[in-house]
C-alpha cells in the first residue's frame, strides 16, 4: 500500500535538522546578491546560528526528511552545513559584514573534505549517509547548491544511479527502503516525490542533458490537475496525486526549473549552483 506523507503527524518539533542552517544562510545570501541591503539585526541572528553550527555540525541529526528511524550522519545535512559556512564567508567577503571569515573558510574546507571522504561509496556515488549504500534524492542538491560542479564524476554517477534505482516510472522517490523495511521509522511505501523529480530536471540541465531535462519537465507538467495544481507526491501505478495538496514547493519548483531550462537565462538554480 502506498502511504501518503500528509497523513503522518510530524514529529519535527523534537528533531534536529542541520540542513535548515544552510537554507537560511543561503536565502539571506541570495537576498543580498539581489539587492537587499545588509541589516545588522539579521546578521546578528545569522552569526548566532553560525556559532551554534560550529560546535554541532559533526553531530548526527534526523535530516531533511524528518526520519523516525534514529539520527544519522546524513550526507545532505553535512552538505548544507558546508553551504552555511560558505555563505557566511561570502557575507564577510562580498557584503562587508563582520565575522571571522578565515575560521569559516577552515570549517568549510573541513566539511567538504569529510563529506567527500565518508559519503561516497565504492561505486563513486554519494549515498544517503556516511558509510552507507542507500540512495537519497537529497544528494541531487550537491551540484544545485555549489558543493561540487554538475560535471564532477561523483555527481554524474550519483545522478545516474538515482535515475536507475530511485525512480518509479521515471519519477524520483525520496530515498531507498531496503526490502520493504522500516528504515525511516514510518513504514510502508510512498509515491514519487515531485520536488525530487524537479531536482533531477535541474541536475540534468546543469549537466547539459537538456533533452532529458525537458522531457522530464514536460512529464511533470502533465501531472497537474484540471486547474494546474500539483500535490506533494504522485503514484504512477494508480495515476493519481498523493499527499499535501496543493503543495507550495512543487509549484516553486515548476517556476525554478522553467527558468533553468530557459535558453540564455540565468535562473535561481544556476545562481545557487555558482554562489
Amino acid at each position: 500500500m502506498i502511504r501518503s506523507t500528509s497523513i503522518i503527524c510530524s514529529g519535527a518539533a523534537d528533531q534536529v535538522q542541520l540542513d535548515v542552517f544552510g537554507e537560511v544562510m543561503d536565502a539571506m545570501h541570495q537576498a543580498r546578491v539581489h539587492g537587499m541591503a545588509p541589516d545588522e539585526n539579521a546578521w546578528q541572528v545569522q552569526a548566532a546560528m553560525m556559532e551554534w553550527l560550529e560546535g554541532n555540525w559533526r553531530e548526527p541529526d534526523e535530516g531533511i526528511w524528518e526520519v523516525r528511524g534514529g539520527r544519522d550522519q546524513f550526507t545532505h545535512s553535512k552538505v548544507m552545513a558546508w553551504v552555511a559556512f560558505d555563505r557566511a564567508v561570502k557575507a564577510v567577503e562580498q557584503h562587508g559584514l563582520g565575522g571571522d571569515a578565515a575560521r569559516w573558510r577552515g570549517l568549510r574546507a573541513q566539511v567538504h573534505a569529510e563529506v567527500c571522504t565518508n559519503a561516497v561509496d565504492d561505486r563513486g556515488v554519494f549515498t544517503q549517509s556516511y558509510g552507507g549504500q542507500l540512495l537519497d534524492a537529497s544528494t541531487l542538491l550537491i551540484p544545485l547548491v555549489g558543493f561540487l560542479p554538475a560535471d564532477d564524476p561523483r555527481v554524474v554517477a550519483t545522478v545516474e544511479a538515482i535515475q536507475r534505482e530511485l525512480t518509479i516510472d521515471g519519477l524520483v522517490r525520496r530515498y531507498q527502503i531496503v526490502d520493504g523495511g522500516d528504515g525511516d521509522g514510518v513504514g510502508g511505501e510512498e509515491g514519487a516525490f515531485l520536488l525530487c523529480s524537479f531536482w533531477l530536471v535541474d541536475c540534468l540541465a546543469l549537466m547539459d542533458r537538456r533533452d532529458q531535462a525537458t522531457a522530464l519537465y514536460e512529464r511533470l507538467l502533465g501531472l497537474r490537475n484540471d486547474v494546474g495544481l500539483l500535490a506533494e507526491e504522485y503514484d504512477p501505478v494508480a495515476g493519481q496525486q498523493l499527499g499535501n495538496f496543493p503543495q507550495a514547493f512543487s509549484h516553486v519548483a515548476i517556476a525554478s526549473s522553467a527558468m533553468t531550462l530557459c535558453p540564455d537565462h540565468v535562473g535561481p538554480t544556476e545562481e545557487r549552483a555558482h554562489p
